[in-house]
C-alpha cells in the first residue's frame, strides 16, 4: 500500500553536482532523501518558495499543458521502485475515467507535482520506504 508523502526539504549546494530533496510521511515520521540535478532542484525550489511565474513555459509546465490539451488531468505521483540505488516514479493521469501511468524520474515527477496549487499528492511504495531506510 503506497504511503502519502510530502516535500519536506530542498537542499541546493553550489559546490555539489547533486542536490537533495527530502520526502516525509504525511501521517508519520519516516523520511528519506533523493539526489537530483540542479535544474530540477531549482525548478522545485522556485515553485515551493516563491510565487514564481516564468515568462515562458518551463519543461514541467509544458508537460502539464500537453496533458491538458489531450484531455487528461494529473492525479498523483508514485515513487514505485528502488533498484540499484535509483528511484523510479510514475506520473498518474486520468483520462476518460482511466488511470494512465507514465514512467518518470522522481525529480521530474515532483517538479510536475509542485506546479499545481495545492501540489499533487505524492505516494511512495512501502517497499521503497523500507529499502530507503536501510
Amino acid at each position: 500500500m503506497p504511503v502519502q508523502m510530502q516535500l519536506a526539504r530542498i537542499i541546493i549546494s553550489e559546490i555539489s553536482e547533486n542536490q537533495v530533496i527530502y520526502l516525509q510521511e504525511v501521517e508519520g515520521d519516516r523520511q528519506f532523501p533523493i539526489l537530483i540535478g540542479i535544474f530540477e532542484a531549482t525548478s522545485i525550489d522556485r515553485r515551493v518558495k516563491e510565487d514564481y511565474k516564468p515568462p515562458r513555459p518551463l519543461t514541467h509546465d509544458l508537460i502539464v499543458s500537453i496533458a491538458d490539451a489531450l484531455g487528461a488531468e494529473f492525479d498523483s505521483v508514485v515513487i514505485s521502485e528502488l533498484k540499484d540505488h535509483t528511484y523510479f516514479a510514475k506520473l498518474r493521469l486520468k483520462r476518460d475515467g482511466e488511470i494512465i501511468e507514465i514512467d518518470a524520474r522522481p525529480s521530474d515527477a515532483i517538479a510536475v507535482a509542485v506546479t499545481f496549487d495545492p501540489p499533487l499528492p505524492i505516494f511512495v511504495a512501502e517497499e521503497v520506504l523500507n529499502e530507503a531506510g536501510t
